[in-house]
């Protein structure tokens, strides 16, 4: 199996003011590692492409998507996709990558969109994901708002549904996360774990293929440094992509 995943990058700018001085710096980071450190043990082929690369290298067309089992979106915007460069800023036309990520899922290909500030809704609605065509084949509706749902407390996953083949094998109570994203499940979708009274793991087939709406982070901050050590971080994380790709 080999999966592209998109997104999961970001750089901070910092400002430091000391009485009548000041200066800048910025920094770089990558929130991937624990996923595609996963995936990789599992024998799971993985491409990744940072949220400043995924504008211009993430594929515009079928053949290049189906090159992939599963696309993984984590905290990126739709907005990154959607307007490419050429479009943005040389006025060319340049095909929709959310239509093809729609039409690369019916003809038989796995997606899964993973929470966080930009995916989904997020952070005062700014991931733009609703009313996408790649929302209409995700298994839940999104908020029109921002749909965040922090809980500095932790919150614990329940379980619904252990049989389904993404949760084989994974036992005992889940870690805490420290947030997600607030979904409505679609009719006709599966609810595998709840997050009090909203979906947190629900999938679904579209078309020949199959999504699924994970509506945490897959690393810091909403996901815990409890859930990074988990014994089932690895498992559960190729189990989707194999369902994904119908291995399982």
């Amino acid at each position: 199996m080999k999966v592209l995943i998109a997104g999961e990058s970001w750089i901070t700018l910092h400002i430091h003011m000391k009485g009548f001085d000041n200066f800048t710096n910025s920094t770089y980071e990558e929130g991937v590692g624990p996923l595609r450190d996963a995936l990789t043990k599992s024998g799971i082929e993985t491409d990744y492409l940072p949220n400043h690369v995924a504008g211009t290298q993430f594929p515009v067309t079928l053949e290049a998507l189906h090159e992939y089992s599963a696309v993984l979106l984590s905290d990126i915007g739709a907005n990154t996709l959607l307007l490419n460069p050429k479009t943005f800023a040389a006025f060319e036309r340049t095909p929709n990558r959310l239509e093809l990520l729609k039409q690369y899922v019916a003809e038989g290909g796995g997606l899964c969109m993973i929470g966080g500030y930009l995916t989904f809704q997020g952070i005062e609605a700014k991931g733009c994901w609703k009313g996408t065509a790649v929302e209409e084949i995700l298994p839940v509706e999104l908020m029109l708002t921002d749909d965040r749902v922090e809980k500095p407390e932790g919150i614990v996953p329940d379980v619904m549904d252990a049989g389904h083949p993404i949760l084989k094998g994974i036992d005992g109570p889940w870690p805490y996360f420290l947030g997600y994203n607030r979904l409505k499940a679609k009719p006709g979708a599966q609810v595998a774990v709840m997050a009090g009274a909203d979906p947190f793991l629900t999938t679904w087939e579209y078309g020949k293929g199959r999504t699924v709406a994970f509506a945490s982070d897959c690393a810091p901050h909403w996901g815990s440094t409890e859930f990074m050590a988990w014994k089932h971080y690895g498992r559960f994380w190729a189990q989707l992509v194999g369902w994904l790709a119908r291995k399982s």
